[in-house]
């Protein structure tokens, strides 16, 4: 039985989602401002967001009363290829949204296990109430840093936990990283889950038909009840 929370929207070309989608988002920040003064947006690396971002940085808006965060970071300088902060930066907060105030996961000198509870105080301090989140998703069902099979997933994925952050490891990728834990992701007022290719929306069906989210973490967030989760895919 299909999840009645979970809207899925398909389109034929990218570029239509991405415009479509960067409305939304749009909408979204600016009824948040209307409301409380301030907007926080939370966005996912990797190259599917790349379009999205292009679009969303042209929306008029008053970007200066939004911060931007991240859903997950690569523990590597920011001014590394690998940086999620460097892929947003340089593409999401320019033009219109160069406005934007931006708040960082990474934090220097320290690794990223000691760091995670610094990163979860951050995060409730500079960027929740969250009220946009764009998730994605790996073609091995990972979203945020949230790995398959990971000695830690399960504390991540556990709506008990209390952090808004966890450190991981992965076994199939490159970096420690830091990521928001399920709880904290499903906090988000507007939640969104944005992929692209027939690769993907092959491993979206397979996490739509089960029910373990250790196997794919995706499942977690697809399966839960008590969020509306707006799914785009191209």
């Amino acid at each position: 039985m299909m999840n009645s929370k979970v809207h899925l929207h398909r389109f034929e070309h990218s570029d239509v989602l991405a415009k479509t989608l960067a409305q939304r988002i749009a909408d979204n920040l600016r009824d948040a401002i209307e409301t409380r003064g301030s907007a926080t947006l939370l966005v996912s690396g990797g190259s599917t967001p790349r379009a999205l971002f292009e679009a969303l940085r042209k929306m008029k808006l008053p970007w200066e009363k939004v911060t931007v965060g991240l859903c997950d970071e690569r523990w590597v300088d920011p001014a590394h290829a690998d940086s999620n902060e460097l892929l947003v930066k340089d593409t999401l907060l320019q033009e219109e949204a160069k406005r934007a105030g931006f708040s960082s996961l990474y934090i220097d000198g320290i690794s990223a296990v000691d760091a995670e509870r610094m990163c979860s105080e951050k995060v409730e301090a500079e960027l929740m109430p969250i009220d946009v989140l764009v998730l994605g998703m790996g073609g091995d069902a990972h979203t945020a840093s949230l790995f398959p099979d990971n000695s830690r997933l399960e504390e991540g994925l556990d709506l008990d936990n209390p952090s808004n952050c966890i450190a991981i490891k992965p076994d199939t990728a490159p970096h420690w990283r830091m990521s928001l834990t399920r709880r904290a992701i499903l906090s988000a007022a507007h939640l969104y889950l944005h992929f692209e290719g027939e690769s993907k929306r092959a491993v979206y069906e397979e996490a739509m038909s089960g029910e373990d989210s250790l196997a794919m973490p995706i499942r977690s967030i697809l399966k839960q009840n008590q969020k509306e989760l707006e799914v785009y895919c191209a």
